[in-house]
């Protein structure tokens, strides 16, 4: 399902619940940036929402990963320069160490390091937020108040950290790093996107009543 989620953003939002991979979103705004392009071999899910939009994935200048599982990460193997494909070190290593020997790992043309990222006009902050994997993003537009949170926290409900290089612990301290940011868009890696500052802060107080006391 494509779901303009305001002027310059639209959510590529996965509802089928045989088959697991991710919501993607795409950033068109004098750029145009897809975050977390799914599995390699569900990629016809973005290609649809593209194409719904008219847009040729060959014109797509930056794709972000926020985490490296194949279920966000995989389909990056799909685009060919000059668009370029953007994560953070410590996860692009940390898949390469377990998961290296049985799939390929698209290599980043970018790694990506916390604080301001530009792309053309458009200003981002990166958060680093670890917990779901050791070294999960989180990607903050300030001037739409959007935050991008990946595997770290959903509409009622948390990243799982049983995973190899989860941790609890750092899970709730990301969850409450970005809580402080305000957002008023909550755009998560699966399930339905939150809109609204008070529907966004009631969803982190939902989410701390509930799940911190299993963290």
């Amino acid at each position: 399902m494509v779901r303009k989620i305001f002027d310059g953003l639209y959510g590529f939002i996965w509802q089928d619940y045989q088959q697991n991979n991710c919501n993607t979103y795409l950033i068109d705004d004098g750029k145009k940036i897809l975050i977390d392009p799914g599995h390699s071999h569900l990629f016809s899910h973005v290609e649809r929402g593209l194409a719904s939009l008219k847009i040729d994935p060959a014109t797509i200048d930056l794709v972000i990963v926020t985490h490296a599982h194949p279920d966000h990460m995989e389909a990056a193997d799909h685009f060919t320069k000059p668009t370029q494909v953007a994560m953070g070190k410590t996860d692009y290593e940390y898949i390469k160490k377990f998961a290296g020997a049985y799939y390929s790992i698209p290599e980043p043309d970018i790694f990506l390091t916390p604080g301001e990222l530009q792309v053309g006009k458009l200003q981002f902050e990166v958060i680093e937020t670890p917990g779901h994997t050791p070294g999960s993003l989180c990607l903050y537009w300030p001037k739409h108040e959007a935050l991008f949170t990946g595997d770290l926290v959903f509409d009622q409900g948390i990243g799982r950290t049983d995973l190899p290089g989860g941790s609890p612990q750092q899970l709730k301290e990301s969850i409450l790093k970005v809580e402080t940011l305000g957002p008023k868009f909550l755009l998560p890696g699966h399930g339905g996107v939150i809109g609204g500052k008070v529907e966004v802060r009631n969803n982190f107080k939902l989410v701390e009543e509930y799940w911190f006391k299993y963290l």
